[in-house]
C-alpha cells in the first residue's frame, strides 16, 4: 500500500496528513478554514487520493500559517507514500472546464520543485479566505512534494470557480501522475535510473 502518515508541530499548527494513493477518493479534511476544507475534498476526489487531514492553526492571527503548513504536510506525506517511484507515469496534465473557468495544470513528479503560476483572480477573497493563500499553498505542496508544477487560468471571472478549477485540475494530473504504468511497472521512469533528486 502507497501511503503515509505526516505530523507537523510547530508554535503556529499542529498539522497531521494521512493518505492512500491508491484510493477512491475517501477524505475526511478539517483544518477550520472552511473554502480551505472544500479544496482539499476537490483535490482528493478527483485524485482519488484517500486523504484525512486535521490542523489546528493560530486562525485568530489569520489562515496563511494553516493552508501553507498543510501544503508543506501534504507535500511531505506524498513524496514519502510515493516512495522510490518505480512504475510511476510520472507525468499529468489536465485541462478542466468549470462554468466560466478553464484552467490548465500539468506537472512531473521529478522530485526537482518548481513552480509555476499564472492564475490571475479578479478578486482578493472568496468569502473570508484570502485568495492570495491558493499560491501559498501550491507553492508548500510543490516544493516539499518534489513536484514540477506549472498552473495556467485560462479562462474565467469567478474567483471560486477557477480556484476550484485549479485544484480539480491539479488532482487530475496528480491523478495519473501517481498511477502505475502497466507497461513499466518494474522501472523507475527516468533514463537517470532516480528520480530521488
Amino acid at each position: 500500500m502507497r501511503t503515509a502518515k505526516i505530523t507537523r508541530d510547530t508554535a503556529e499548527t499542529k498539522i497531521s496528513v494521512d493518505i492512500n494513493l491508491d484510493g477512491t477518493g475517501v477524505y475526511d479534511n478539517q483544518t477550520g478554514v472552511g473554502f480551505f476544507d472544500h479544496m482539499l475534498d476537490q483535490l482528493s476526489r478527483h485524485a482519488l487520493i484517500d486523504m484525512t487531514v486535521r490542523a489546528d492553526g493560530d486562525l485568530h492571527i489569520d489562515d496563511h500559517h494553516t493552508v501553507e503548513d498543510v501544503g508543506i504536510a501534504l507535500g511531505k506525506a506524498l513524496s514519502q507514500a510515493i516512495g522510490d517511484k518505480k512504475g510511476i507515469r510520472r507525468y499529468g496534465s489536465s485541462l478542466l472546464a468549470m462554468d466560466d473557468a478553464l484552467v490548465r495544470a500539468a506537472l512531473d513528479l521529478s522530485g526537482r520543485p518548481y513552480l509555476v503560476w499564472k492564475l490571475a483572480l479578479p478578486t482578493d477573497k472568496i468569502g473570508t479566505f484570502d485568495t492570495e493563500l491558493v499560491r501559498e499553498f501550491f507553492t508548500a505542496f510543490a516544493m516539499q512534494g518534489g513536484i514540477t508544477l506549472h498552473v495556467e487560468a485560462l479562462d474565467g471571472f469567478n474567483s471560486h470557480h477557477i480556484v476550484e478549477a485549479a485544484f480539480k485540475a491539479v488532482a487530475q494530473a496528480l491523478r495519473h501522475a501517481v498511477e502505475t504504468d502497466p507497461r513499466k511497472a518494474d522501472a523507475i521512469p527516468s533514463t537517470k535510473g532516480t528520480l530521488s533528486e
